[in-house]
């Protein structure tokens, strides 16, 4: 499973720090949630527990678990935010 990243600087004339911080953010499909018996008024999980990329990333497979074949959508989604300061400026 690949965790995606994003990156978060904040500095400029609002923020009251001297030193460079940013947030970086990692992002976790964790289980399906893919309700399977909807059509029929019932609740039935596959127990899928973590979300694997069916392809490489920027294509269409990446969006599919190869676990359960589900769309990325259907898993959970956790964040994980961590601060950075840098003071070496």
């Amino acid at each position: 499973m690949k965790n995606h990243q994003v990156v978060v600087r904040r500095n400029g004339p609002n923020h009251k720090s001297t030193a460079n911080t940013s947030a970086v953010q990692i992002v976790r499909y964790v289980e399906c949630q893919k309700n399977h018996a909807a059509s029929i008024g019932g609740h039935a999980v596959d127990g899928c527990r973590e979300f694997m990329a069916n392809g490489e990333e920027g294509t269409t497979g990446a969006l599919i678990c190869a676990a359960c074949g589900c769309h990325r959508n259907f898993h959970r989604r956790e964040v994980e935010t961590e601060v950075v300061c840098d003071s070496s400026d």
